[in-house]
C-alpha cells in the first residue's frame, strides 16, 4: 500500500481542490457527509476509475437507496498514520457526519513502532471528536502479512479493536476480509484489490455502515 507514495504531495493538492469544490457545490445542500480518510485502499490505487474503489461503491449503494448522503474520498496512496495526523485538520474544514478511518496498514508494512501508530490514530480520532462530538466514527481494522515477525503482526492486529473499544467506535473487524491473500481478487502486486476485490471491501464496510446511516438519519 506504500505504492504510489511519490505522488502523495500531488494527490494531497488534488484532494484539497476536491474538498473545496465539493464544499462550493454543496454548501447549500442538506446532504449529510461521509468522509473516507485513508490510504491507497480508499484511494483506489491501480483502478481505472476511482469510483470503482469501495467508497465509490458505497456512494452508488446509498444513491440506489435514495439516502441523503454524499461520500468524500480522502484517500491518498502511501499514506501513513503520521501523514493522516498532519492533514486531518484541513480535511475537517468540511461538515462531517460519519468519518471512516482507514489508516495504519502502511505503518505495519514499514515496521513503524506500534506505539507510534496507535498514538497517531488516537490523535486523528481526538481531532474528529473535538471538531464535532456528534460525528460518528468508524474504524477499519487491518492486518498485515507476518514479514515483520509474528509478535509484531499479532500486536498490530490488536491496535484497532483496542482503539475502537477505548473510544466507543464502530469497528470493521478486517477491511480486507475475503480479499487479502486471494490472488484473483488482487492486482499483480498482491496488495491492492482489483475492481472485483473492492466490491467485497464495500460489502465489509456496508455491513457496519448501514445501521449507522439509519441512526444518523
Amino acid at each position: 500500500m506504500s505504492c504510489g507514495s511519490d505522488n502523495s504531495k500531488k494527490e494531497k493538492n488534488i484532494e484539497k481542490d476536491k474538498i473545496e469544490t465539493n464544499n462550493n457545490l454543496k454548501e447549500n445542500s442538506t446532504s449529510k457527509r461521509i468522509v473516507f480518510f485513508g490510504d491507497s485502499l480508499t484511494a483506489g490505487y491501480g483502478l481505472e476509475d476511482v469510483n470503482d474503489a469501495f467508497p465509490g461503491i458505497i456512494q452508488q449503494k446509498i444513491d440506489s437507496l435514495q439516502l441523503d448522503y454524499m461520500v468524500i474520498n480522502s484517500g491518498i496512496s502511501g499514506e501513513t498514520s503520521a501523514g493522516g495526523k498532519s492533514r486531518i485538520n484541513w480535511v475537517l474544514n468540511q461538515k462531517v457526519d460519519i468519518f471512516i478511518l482507514e489508516l495504519g496498514a502502511n505503518d505495519g508494512l514499514r515496521g513503524v513502532s506500534l506505539k507510534e501508530t496507535k498514538e497517531n490514530l488516537q490523535v486523528i480520532i481526538n481531532a474528529v471528536v473535538s471538531k464535532n462530538s456528534a460525528t460518528k466514527i468508524v474504524l477499519a481494522g487491518m492486518q498485515i502479512p507476518p514479514n515483520m515477525g509474528q509478535e509484531y503482526t499479532a500486536e498490530f492486529k490488536t491496535i484497532f479493536p483496542v482503539l475502537a473499544e477505548k473510544n466507543k467506535l464502530s469497528l470493521i473487524p478486517f477491511l480486507l476480509k475475503d480479499v487479502g491473500g486471494v490472488v484473483e481478487l488482487n492486482q499483480s502486486d498482491g496488495i491492492h484489490p482489483t475492481k472485483e476485490g473492492h466490491q467485497i471491501l464495500a460489502k465489509n464496510v456496508w455491513k457496519i455502515l448501514e445501521p449507522i446511516l439509519k441512526e444518523v438519519d
